[in-house]
């Protein structure tokens, strides 16, 4: 680093141990020195606002995704009636269905509870389109909107 003139922040730094299950009692537990500076690795990190936990699992990233999407929409509920459908759905889509759809190739074999997680922000989002209830039932929404369930 010093021989590119760069300098570490240590505020920013996150680094994470990568070691299978079996050696991870070999790992150290204290923080690395880097240069000066002491960093020890967090229980998740963020990589492309993919979150990480230190077991390579994306339960993190799946609780991040999904309290974000429903902050999101409340907001755009709020401003529903001033603007048209049309923009209303773009807006919908722009702002919770791409986090959805961000980086999903991670999410293979996940386990049913995280993507029933998933599911619940994309049906969310159909009621919201649709002025459903939450008792009225999604399945023919989501196919007159082309969404795809998530896979159980």
């Amino acid at each position: 680093m010093s021989a590119n003139q760069l300098q570490l922040n240590s505020d920013k730094t996150e680094f994470m141990w990568l070691t299978s299950p079996w050696r991870q009692h070999r790992l150290p537990t204290s923080g690395s020195l880097i240069g000066s500076n002491v960093v020890s690795p967090p229980a998740t990190v963020r990589d492309l606002s993919v979150f990480i936990y230190q077991d390579l699992t994306t339960k993190t990233h799946v609780q991040q995704t999904v309290s974000r999407c429903f902050a999101t929409m409340p907001q755009l509920q709020s401003i529903r009636h001033c603007i048209p459908t049309s923009v209303f759905n773009s807006l919908l889509s722009a702002l919770v269905l791409s986090r959805l759809d961000y980086c999903n190739s991670l999410l293979i074999d996940l386990p049913l509870t995280h993507i029933q997680r998933l599911q619940s922000v994309q049906n969310a989002a159909a009621r919201l389109i649709f002025s459903l209830r939450r008792s009225d039932h999604i399945t023919d929404t989501l196919i007159s909107l082309h969404w795809l369930r998530m896979p159980q």
